[in-house]
């Protein structure tokens, strides 16, 4: 062998240190540089009524009350959808704006005030609804079925 003969090494992948764990961790190159996977998904673009602003609340508060029928309501989801008396696009409404302790049902009548959906706010949400006629046996928000 001569000794002009070099090994060629492989290129290192850097190194970083995790700030969570203190634990060194390498990366491939070309790589985005994430110290840690996101177990989290995509938060909610429908407002909650905890996570809704105090305009829109106002908003809500302000605007006129209706008078609808519950099309449906899935307790799994926690929304589902309001068909308002005086005609017009069923309006969404979320688990959330449910005053009372009784799941809502297929043909219960309702009371609700709307405010805009984001992030158009071309649609409508159901806000302060309140069942006033229940059609047959309801379930509560705490039971296990």
């Amino acid at each position: 062998m001569s000794s002009d003969h070099k090994e060629e090494k492989a290129p290192v992948s850097p190194t970083r240190v995790d700030h969570t764990s203190g634990k060194r961790t390498s990366s491939p190159e070309g790589s985005p540089p994430h110290a840690r996977k996101f177990p989290f998904k995509i938060p909610s673009p429908v407002p909650t009524r905890r996570t809704r602003t105090t305009s829109q609340s106002r908003i809500a508060s302000e605007s006129p009350l209706q008078v609808g029928v519950c099309k449906n309501f899935c307790r799994n989801k926690g929304h589902g959808f309001i068909t308002p008396d005086e005609g017009g696009k069923d309006i969404f409404v979320h688990i959330s704006d449910i005053e009372g302790e009784y799941v809502p049902k297929e043909g219960d009548k309702v009371n609700f005030r709307t405010c805009p959906l984001p992030p158009k706010n071309v649609d409508k949400q159901a806000v302060m609804v309140i069942l006033t006629e229940m059609k047959g046996a309801h379930e509560k928000w705490w039971s296990n079925s």
